[in-house]
């Protein structure tokens, strides 16, 4: 395949046409606007909106669902370490919520198995995916639809979203990046994401970079490990040819990995830490959580009935 060169990160593409593929629809409908927040990861006072922390509100005071994380899984014993010490910090913050695990691959406890423990119960999915992909399109409404027993929501996936940004920043910061850099002439970051062959995906990846850009004041490139172009050491050339000599990877992983350790010896001086147990990141579990439970009607149905038509 033909490495193609990085696009300019400030250019705007064409609006998703998500509305022209099946399943896009549940996550766009549970999706919300992109809420203001301030640089540590908190909401605007200005803004009167139920904080993280607080439950939402249930009819009749019901019990709240359990909150599931759908992680994928790796062979890296690091991953699930770290996901487990996200999960930690959703309950520091959200005290008497039950928070469990399910993971679509390679690791136990698998998400069947997790649902399995929550026959008669009401429960929200919430995917620890950074963008809509054939996990989020298609795999958990099947596993939703596998699982009659639980009342079953789908939440969005992560990103985009302002609070993703808050992370990749602070692991930036821990790798290195200076307010000196911001505005800079040899500065740039390569956004080094997994990749897929959905286009949706990639343009939640381009949109997490433009708001970094935004946030950095410098270029912020997309880059992928696999699956799409271009890669990140491809990104990372071309931004040497225009003089972005201190370039820095930001990892776009929620856990350690193959992918991530991949993207990351490109750069290795420069190179962050995955977005993992960041505290920007329980409360965007916790934000995704909140949206899919004010979401009326049953999102496990229309899903079956969506995967029927295709």
């Amino acid at each position: 395949m033909t490495e193609q060169a990085p696009e300019q990160p400030h250019q705007s593409p064409p609006l998703p046409d998500s509305t022209a593929q099946l399943l896009t629809r549940i996550t766009d409908r549970l999706g919300a606007q992109l809420s203001l927040v301030s640089r540590n990861g908190t909401r605007r006072p200005m803004h009167r909106t139920r904080q993280p922390d607080r439950p939402a509100p249930h009819p009749g005071g019901a019990p709240a669902p359990s909150l599931v994380a759908v992680a994928h899984g790796s062979r890296d014993p690091e991953a699930l370490r770290t996901v487990l010490a996200l999960l930690d910090r959703v309950r520091e913050l959200r005290p008497g919520l039950d928070v469990r695990l399910g993971h679509i691959e390679l690791n136990r406890p698998l998400l069947p198995d997790t649902l399995d423990g929550l026959r008669g119960a009401d429960a929200v999915l919430v995917p620890l995916l950074l963008g809509r992909g054939h996990h989020v399109k298609r795999d958990l409404p099947a596993r939703a639809a596998a699982a009659p027993a639980v009342r079953t929501r789908i939440a969005a996936p992560l990103g985009p979203h302002p609070l993703l940004v808050e992370a990749l920043y602070g692991r930036l910061v821990e790798a290195g990046w200076d307010t000196a850099d911001r505005g800079g002439r040899a500065a740039a970051v390569v956004l080094a994401a997994a990749g897929s062959r959905d286009p949706d995906s990639a343009r939640d990846t381009r949109r997490t970079a433009r708001l970094l850009a935004e946030r950095l004041d410098v270029p912020v490139v997309p880059a992928y490990a696999s699956a799409t172009t271009p890669t990140v050491p491809a990104a990372l050339r071309a931004l040497a040819a225009r003089g972005r000599h201190r370039a820095f990877v930001a990892s776009y992983f929620t856990a350690p990995g193959r992918f991530a350790s991949a993207c990351a010896e490109a750069a290795p001086h420069r190179a962050a830490a995955p977005l993992g147990a960041h505290p920007a990141m329980a409360r965007l579990l916790l934000h995704r959580y909140d949206q899919a439970v004010r979401t009326p009607g049953d999102v496990r149905a229309e899903a079956v009935s969506l995967l029927a038509s295709a």
